[in-house]
């Protein structure tokens, strides 16, 4: 060891009663595979060594630096308390924090101005207490540390003596059909009573008093076994886009995700949830292709960038001939449509025009005045005004290229899918196997509707 090593130690011990990790913390770089408490405990023997004293001269029970922090049994007990703290919960990875008191940092900042280092050299009690706790906690759990989103994240409060334990959320991602009408996505807050059940302090008239404007939705269809299966504190439903209420959503399905609170359980069968699902579900909902998910998910359902299809029942003022329509549809396939921001949402939407596209369109006369449609369409398509032209704010539209007044009587959302590819790959999946590569996560059949409420497709 050389001679500035030594010095430097010499004058860290002349600072007061330092611990073994206090003391091996300013040489955190040199040496690797060492801890700090065998550099500062190798020190202490180099130092004794070099002045021929007993290395127990020098040694301390105390430290004025941490204040006993990184004592073998004080590490022991803060990754004990953090182990039995998460003791009901299963977690695969986690995480360790600490909040350091300024005291602590100040005396950190004190010892190596002492000695004569810089303020940032070696290692700082925070990262050494994170690393230490966590390799013991890690061992006590049988589980691995995560830089990133971990299972569960332990934070120690030195001073405080207080250890906080959170639970992150564990997601599931699947797509859903809606099957019946006048079912909303998520729970629907009754207008008349803002979602309280009560109106003046009367039972609310509008809602029967339940607080909520439709006795179902899909969320409340599906969400509830999700939670159960992994025992959480809550769910909340995050969907690519939303059909309207009125509408069904069939064949591929629309992406979703729930998030659980605080999951007890984090693996579950996901064959036999969906089994569940589409049991509670009672036909109105079902539910495909589940799959343990990251919470990145959460953001790529709802930011992907999707196109939509739609079958629609369109009514024309006035009798259509074949041909026309024929033609009009073929105008219409591929084209680039121009959209001013429709009448029944320019309320709460600004008033701009908008370009999408029709990648293509199919239809058939059912009678001279009634239309089936079919159309796939770039995300953010107001379908039902390229039907209607909205007072010639769409253009093209079918009812201006044919000359007839048209309007849609109903619509339904078929599929919802990746522009460029799918939602399910498999970075964003935990069940994955790494032998197959996920199964067949990126042979779904996707679709979005970016439609930002109930009954306002955006479309």
């Amino acid at each position: 060891m050389t001679d500035d090593v030594l010095d430097l130690a010499r004058r860290a011990v002349e600072t007061g009663p330092l611990c073994d990790p206090c003391l091996g913390r300013l040489v955190a770089d040199r040496s690797f595979g060492l801890t700090n408490r065998e550099r500062g405990r190798s020190l202490r023997v180099s130092l004794a060594l070099a002045d021929d004293v007993p290395v127990d001269d020098l040694a301390s029970d105390d430290c004025w630096v941490c204040e006993g922090e990184s004592t073998e049994e004080r590490v022991e007990e803060w990754a004990e308390r953090a182990a039995y703290a998460v003791d009901d919960y299963a977690f695969d990875t986690f995480q360790v924090g600490t909040r350091v008191p300024p005291l602590f940092e100040e005396n950190d900042r004190l010892l190596r101005e002492d000695v004569g280092l810089d303020p940032d050299a070696g290692e700082q009690l925070k990262a050494e207490l994170n690393r230490e706790v966590g390799k013991r906690f890690g061992r006590a759990t049988d589980t691995e540390v995560d830089f990133g989103r971990p299972d569960v994240q332990v934070t120690l409060g030195l001073g405080s003596d207080e250890l906080d334990a959170d639970v992150n959320s564990a997601f599931v991602y699947g797509r859903y059909r809606k099957l019946e009408r006048d079912i909303p996505q998520t729970k629907w807050p009754c207008n008349d009573c803002n979602g309280t059940g009560l109106n003046r302090g009367e039972i609310c008239e509008g809602c029967d008093g339940s607080g909520y404007r439709y006795d179902e939705s899909v969320e409340q269809l599906t969400a509830p076994p999700i939670r159960s299966a992994m025992n959480g504190e809550g769910a909340t439903f995050h969907g690519a886009g939303r059909e309207d209420v009125d509408a069904l959503m069939l064949e591929g399905g629309r992406p979703f995700v729930v998030e659980i609170d605080e999951p007890r359980r984090r693996t579950v069968d996901v064959d036999a949830l969906e089994a569940e699902i589409n049991d509670f579900a009672d036909g109105k909902v079902e539910v495909t292709d589940l799959h343990l998910a990251t919470y990145e998910m959460v953001e790529r359902v709802k930011e992907l960038d999707a196109s939509k299809t739609y079958r629609m029942a369109v009514e024309f003022e006035e009798a259509v001939d074949a041909d026309a329509f024929e033609g009009a549809l073929d105008e219409l396939r591929g084209t680039t449509v121009e959209q001013r921001t429709p009448q029944r949402v320019d309320h709460r939407r600004a008033d701009l025009t908008r370009t999408r596209e029709v990648y293509d369109i199919e239809g058939d006369l059912d009678d001279e005045r009634h239309a089936t449609v079919e159309l796939h369409g770039e995300g953010g398509l107001y379908v039902k005004e390229l039907v209607s032209s909205d007072e010639g704010r769409t253009e093209p539209s079918l009812a201006g290229l044919l000359g007839v007044d048209a309007e849609v009587t109903a619509l339904d959302v078929l599929n919802v899918q990746g522009e460029d590819e799918p939602f399910l790959t498999p970075e964003f999946v935990r069940d994955a196997d790494p032998e197959d590569g996920a199964g067949d996560v990126d042979s779904e059949t996707e679709v979005e509707d970016s439609s930002n409420g109930e009954n306002e497709t955006n479309d």
